[in-house]
């Protein structure tokens, strides 16, 4: 298949367009600066352009887009940011397809867990409502889905996947929090209570896979089948890098340090989700509990520790 994809750059587009590549699939990358290769098109969402030719032999599109949500204080700018980055791209994206005689069959539009919002101990799958809009995760999410209809108006299968916290080695959580561990400061954040929905890269990746050779439509739940309250992911970690983890970082303290807002909706919320679309399809996860997974992505650090 010839897959288009935007966001390619990033943690999870690099690593699917390597896998799409060694299955043999045609992939063709949306870029904002001018291509430098024959795999490339330029788009401009910000200010609404996309040439639909980008589109001519293409059968699934996948859209990655989006700036990070964890990796600055979400400032009045940053937010803004936040926003546009997904509701205009996944627009651009589905208006274009919407107007082509002959459009791609399939559309993978990111989507995030925080569609639920803070729910406490709760279990959350695919059809369960959505949090409150009051939250910028879920009022974000709920927009950024909707921005993909004009796809689904047109007849093409939209797929979202909801995805959680992303476990590779390297990125944003583990890279501030193995230092920590590392130096014996590492503890649960609040009470620990909340519960951290989470998923490793490899799985990401084979489950995005799955989602656009086949022929799920709507909300798909991209975490492993185990989620853990915070407390357990500590200990978990702990046990991986052995270390103690003494040091509970109270709540007053993470608020400080990320500002109120994004504390509240990225540290101290509880989404316990789960991916009951998956495991109904029969998709394996190759590290369906937290601790395979870290002594996976970890082990090496902790044997040169």
């Amino acid at each position: 298949m010839r897959i288009l994809i935007s966001g390619s750059s990033g943690l999870i587009g690099t690593a699917l367009t390597r896998s799409l590549d060694e299955a043999g699939h045609d992939v063709v990358r949306l870029v904002r600066r001018a291509p430098n290769s024959a795999d490339e098109r330029q788009w401009s969402p910000a200010i609404g352009h996309l040439d639909p030719a980008s589109f001519d032999g293409v059968d699934v599109v996948v859209n990655l887009s989006g700036a990070g949500i964890g990796d600055k204080r979400w400032t009045a700018k940053r937010r803004k940011e936040i926003v546009d980055s997904r509701l205009d791209t996944t627009r651009l994206l589905a208006t274009t397809m919407a107007a082509l005689a002959e459009p791609p069959h399939t559309f993978v539009s990111q989507s995030a867990i925080g569609y639920y919002g803070n729910r406490g101990d709760e279990v959350l799958t695919e059809s369960s409502g959505p949090g409150s809009r009051e939250d910028f995760l879920t009022d974000l999410t709920i927009d950024w889905e909707e921005a993909a209809g004009p796809a689904a108006a047109a007849g093409l299968r939209v797929v979202h996947p909801r995805t959680g916290l992303v476990l590779a080695s390297g990125t944003q959580l583990l890279g501030r929090l193995v230092p920590l561990f590392k130096a014996g400061l590492g503890g649960p954040i609040g009470d620990g209570r909340q519960w951290w929905s989470w998923i490793t890269l490899r799985d990401q990746v084979a489950a995005l896979m799955t989602l656009i050779e086949g022929d799920a439509v709507g909300p798909v739940n991209l975490v492993a089948p185990n989620p853990v309250q915070n407390v357990d992911f500590v200990k978990a970690l702990g046990t991986v890098l052995r270390r103690p983890t003494l040091f509970r970082v109270p709540r007053v303290a993470i608020r400080a340090a990320m500002g109120p807002e994004m504390a509240d909706e990225l540290s101290l919320s509880s989404s316990r989700v789960v991916p009951e679309r998956l495991l109904t399809s029969g998709f394996e996860f190759a590290a369906p509990t937290l601790d395979a997974a870290l002594a996976d992505l970890l082990g090496v650090v902790d044997r040169a520790a």
